[in-house]
């Protein structure tokens, strides 16, 4: 089946508030019928940002959220807060989280269920570190991953999944997986849903590929049976670069 591309922007842990206003100005000249685009500003930028883009067809996310509906958290941001400012879609698991925050699959579960006990929407990021792969653990790793986060939810819960495959070799480092690897890694990401969840569910969930997609890297990417569009980090925070990439998934 047919699957409509994503490509999501994360800004992570830049922008300030004139910052977003220029690059949402710019983001606002976007147009691809055949894409469904999202940014996930810093959380003092969310507000002011789905504001400013409320009569766009650009989506507005969270980069993360508690797993705990509210109380003594200081710091923190429940699924609440993020749908009263018209939020509906959080990152969870980024690699970033699981590696500085030392964010386990036990927390990052948490975070699931709360957001899908809200009606949130979910992107789900996997991946393995390059010692990993090199150790041939990749597969492992990831079925780990989805297992202990995911794959627990009832499979009416799916509809509001998204997967986004993050090799952590590949973000931010300018290296970029091989098609043949990226393929290979989304088929496996595909069967592995299938065989617990059936084809339907296996054939409509949307899996991204995540780790230095670029305007000249995009469409080859994109174009990959098992891949469904990009989380785009760097280029993400220059609007030509993430124009060219929307347009290299619109293209398809």
């Amino acid at each position: 089946m047919k699957r409509k591309k994503i490509v999501a922007g994360n800004w992570k842990m830049n922008m300030n508030i004139d910052e977003s206003k220029n690059l949402v100005s710019q983001l606002k000249e976007i147009s691809a019928a055949n894409v469904d685009i999202k940014i996930a500003p810093s959380f003092t930028n969310l507000y002011l940002t789905n504001s400013l883009l409320e009569s766009s067809k650009i989506d507005v996310i969270s980069q993360d959220l508690h797993h705990e509906q509210s109380g003594a958290y200081t710091g923190e941001i429940s699924a609440d807060m993020l749908l009263s400012i018209g939020v509906k879609t959080s990152i969870v698991g980024h690699s970033e989280r699981r590696k500085y925050f030392n964010e386990s699959d036990i927390i990052l579960s948490k975070k699931v269920n709360s957001a899908i006990q809200n009606s949130m929407n979910v992107i789900f990021c996997i991946g393995e570190e390059l010692s990993e792969r090199n150790n041939n653990n990749h597969f492992e790793i990831i079925k780990s991953q989805l297992l202990n986060g995911i794959f627990h939810l009832e499979v009416s819960n799916f509809q509001n999944i998204i997967i986004a495959y993050e090799p952590v070799w590949a973000i931010g480092t300018g290296m970029t997986a091989s098609s043949d690897q990226i393929q290979e890694m989304h088929e496996f990401i595909r069967n592995l849903i299938k065989s617990n969840y059936g084809i339907e569910t296996s054939e409509s969930v949307r899996i991204l590929y995540g780790g230095s997609v670029k305007p000249n890297n995009a469409k080859e990417i994109f174009s990959l049976e098992d891949v469904d569009g990009g989380l785009i980090g760097g280029a993400s925070l220059n609007a030509s670069d993430f124009s060219e990439i929307v347009k290299a998934a619109n293209e398809l």
